[in-house]
C-alpha cells in the first residue's frame, strides 16, 4: 500500500506543480480534501485557481520521498512561490486511493554557504 500511495502522491506533485495540469483534481482527490496549510482553503476545488495563480517563473523540484502506511511525505523545493526559495515537507493522508488531507512545513531556502554545517537544504 505504501508504494502506491507514494506513487500516487508523486504523480500528483508532478502533474499539478511541475506540468501545471490540473485535470487530475478531479480524479485524484477526495471529494472531502482537508488542508492544513493556513493560506488555501479545505475542498479539492481550491487547487486548481491557486495554480492557475502561480507566477511564469514559479518551479518545483521534488526531493526525497517517503512513504509509510497511509502517509507520504515529500521534500521539496518551491522557486517562485514567494520571494525566495522555499524548502518544504509536504505531507499527505491517502484514503481510498485519493489524497485526503494535506500537511505542509516550508522555510525559505538558506544557501550551504550561510549555514553552520555547511550542508544544503535541498
Amino acid at each position: 500500500m505504501s508504494n502506491s500511495n507514494k506513487a500516487l502522491v508523486i504523480e500528483v506533485l508532478q502533474t499539478v506543480f511541475v506540468e501545471r495540469d490540473t485535470s487530475i483534481v478531479s480524479t485524484h482527490f477526495s471529494n472531502n480534501y482537508i488542508q492544513h496549510n493556513p493560506l488555501i482553503p479545505n475542498g479539492s476545488e481550491s487547487i486548481p485557481p491557486m495554480v492557475a495563480a502561480l507566477p511564469a517563473e514559479f518551479r518545483y523540484e521534488m526531493g526525497m520521498v517517503v512513504a509509510e502506511g497511509d502517509l507520504v511525505m515529500v521534500h521539496g523545493r518551491y522557486t517562485g512561490w514567494g520571494p525566495n526559495p522555499m524548502i518544504a515537507v509536504d505531507i499527505f493522508r491517502v484514503a481510498d486511493g485519493k489524497l485526503a488531507e494535506h500537511w505542509d512545513v516550508m522555510q525559505e531556502e538558506v544557501p550551504a554557504s550561510a549555514t553552520a554545517s555547511g550542508n544544503p537544504m535541498f
